[in-house]
């Protein structure tokens, strides 16, 4: 036995373990403790920062004390000689560097090395960037560190193009570097300013071509990294529309004026100001979302109580109105002539203006061989749903009319591969389905739209249905009509049967409604159709084969709530 080397047993390895986890935390509450009277006491020496220091050692998660070691390092400023505030703060990097070592992902260290840094009168920023760099060698997604890198980068005001090779380096390396990709969405556009007349967030043909290579190359390297897939969705991502007012609508019967914008806006606020005028005179208006919400919207109005009667007086042979838009340096006139009960003045937008971003020849035939080789991946990795998405963003982007029918078939394929997100998916298709719908509505020049049918789950988009007088809704998946329906100030019939929709909230305040079918719904409490009290011109509700038209009494009762529809269907 002698020369043996005696081993413990697993009760004696625990029991030494406790003890020392028992040694530990003592002294790290007797030196919290410290820590903490010395700070009440007001004694902010070099004595906490060795206390603070034994502790952030070995946590560098203790937020308190990084507060600690500022105040102390705040009061030192005013104490110490240059040199010896010098030496101070060197050893603070040193000890920082020591902490992000311990933990590369703290957030109270990075944010000390921000503090420390942004009161030094020469930071050393060229050191910093190498830091950044060691940091992200060792695992390139420290999401803290790229945070903190920008931060570098802007303070010693590093050239975007260099930063920009500074990606090229990592990407190449290696292409499932989501931190990298994402670093580029925000350099490009600062490489690449576009003028005030284009729209915002759109980057240069050349440059926007020279992108979709490198992205495709790779995510035909490895097509289940979803880093590359990302980024190349931002690159067909939409640009911002340029500042516009879509609609303006005058009814006479509602003493209403309404407009429409191409971004939601908060009239008012700011510079966000809108002027009136009616026959030359200024008038004063108070300007109200439809849903009486009032915050950013598409659509405000001016409502009854605030336009003069004369204004809209049907003695005149006309009545000219005009909406400024200060902020967005643009305006709206249409007349309303005698004997008409409405007028309005819209621009017919294209698909470009609305919903995608206009193509070149060039662009399109990149596009166009992006989509062949995506479907010949998709025959090799027919299960590989960023691949199916991506299709199907390709083909919005090229023409989203023409692929409609071949969109919704990989719409069903990418559900049968993707089941965790179907509903997310079925929303996504809604969406598509409606800006469809719109188009082909703006080609029309009609006022009625049909929904039917569809397999809706969600409604979006309702800004540009200002103008709409029926809209049939009917056989779809909506569980609610939400309250964006307000838009449709000219809405007089709207049908909506056979649905899951279990709230009205929606179709309150709208001024218009004459026609309302709810049939087969999951309606189940009289209560739901309260909003219905604000709809003044409402005359037919049809609610057979709800829930609650199996109540006793219920068309009494509904007749009371309801005083003013002349015809209820249950």
């Amino acid at each position: 036995m002698h020369g043996r080397l005696k081993v413990k047993t697993s009760e004696e390895q625990a029991e030494a373990k406790r003890l020392e986890r028992e040694q530990k935390l003592k002294l790290y509450q007797s030196a919290t403790q410290a820590i903490f009277q010395k700070r009440q006491a007001g004694e902010l020496d070099e004595s906490v920062l060795e206390l603070t220091s034994q502790i952030l050692g070995a946590n560098p998660d203790f937020a308190t004390l990084w507060n600690c070691r500022r105040e102390v390092l705040q009061q030192l400023e005013a104490q110490k000689s240059p040199e010896e505030l010098a030496a101070l703060v060197k050893a603070e990097l040193v000890f920082l560097e020591s902490c992000l070592r311990v933990n590369p992902k703290s957030y109270g260290t990075w944010h000390h090395r921000c503090w420390l840094l942004g009161r030094l009168p020469e930071p050393n920023w060229a050191r910093e960037l190498e830091l950044c760099a060691r940091f992200l060698e060792v695992d390139e997604r420290n999401f803290h560190c790229w945070d903190y890198r920008r931060f570098v980068a802007a303070q010693a005001a590093v050239p975007p193009a260099e930063e920009l090779a500074f990606t090229d380096s990592l990407i190449t390396r290696n292409f499932s570097n989501y931190s990298s990709w994402h670093y580029r969405s925000c350099l490009l556009p600062q490489l690449h300013p576009q003028p005030d007349s284009s729209p915002q967030g759109r980057l240069p043909e050349d440059v926007l071509l020279k992108e979709l290579e490198l992205v495709q190359n790779a995510f035909f390297t490895d097509p289940n990294d979803q880093s590359a897939w990302f980024y190349h969705r931002w690159l067909l991502g939409r640009a911002d529309p340029q500042d516009a007012l879509r609609c303006l609508h005058v009814s006479r019967d509602e003493a209403c004026v309404t407009i429409s914008f191409s971004r939601p806006l908060l009239v008012g606020s700011g510079t966000e100001t809108l002027l009136l005028v009616a026959d030359q005179s200024p008038l004063i208006v108070e300007w109200r979302t439809p849903d009486g919400r009032n915050r950013p919207s598409h659509v405000w109005c001016s409502q009854l109580c605030d336009l003069p009667a004369a204004s809209l007086s049907d003695q005149l042979p006309q009545h000219t109105f005009r909406v400024i838009w200060t902020a967005g340096d643009a305006q709206k006139e249409c007349v309303l002539l005698k004997g008409r009960r409405e007028a309005w003045c819209r621009d017919s937008a294209t698909d470009e203006q609305l919903f995608r971003c206009e193509l070149s020849v060039e662009k399109s035939t990149v596009l166009q061989s992006e989509l062949k080789s995506c479907k010949e991946l998709q025959e090799l990795e027919p299960e590989n749903k960023w691949c199916l998405l991506t299709i199907i963003l390709l083909m919005r982007a090229l023409d989203p009319l023409l692929y409609e029918k071949e969109t919704l078939q990989y719409f069903q394929t990418l559900k049968a591969v993707d089941p965790m997100r179907a509903a997310y998916l079925d929303d996504l298709r809604s969406k598509f389905l409606l800006e469809n719908s719109v188009l082909k509505m703006e080609y029309a020049e009609v006022r009625v739209l049909h929904l039917a049918h569809k397999d809706l789950t969600v409604l979006c988009h309702l800004e540009q249905l200002l103008l709409v007088t029926h809209l049939d809704l009917s056989h779809n998946r909506l569980r609610t009509l939400p309250p964006a329906l307000a838009a449709l100030r000219c809405l007089q019939v709207l049908q909506a049967s056979d649905n899951s929709i279990e709230s009205l909230d929606g179709v309150a305040n709208l001024p218009q409604l004459q026609e309302l079918s709810l049939c087969n719904n999951r309606l189940q409490q009289p209560a739901a159709l309260q909003s219905l009290a604000s709809c003044p011109r409402l005359a037919l509700l049809d609610l057979q084969g709800n829930p609650l038209c199996q109540e006793g009494g219920i068309l009494d009762h509904l007749a009371k709530l309801l005083p003013s529809v002349r015809s209820i269907l249950t």
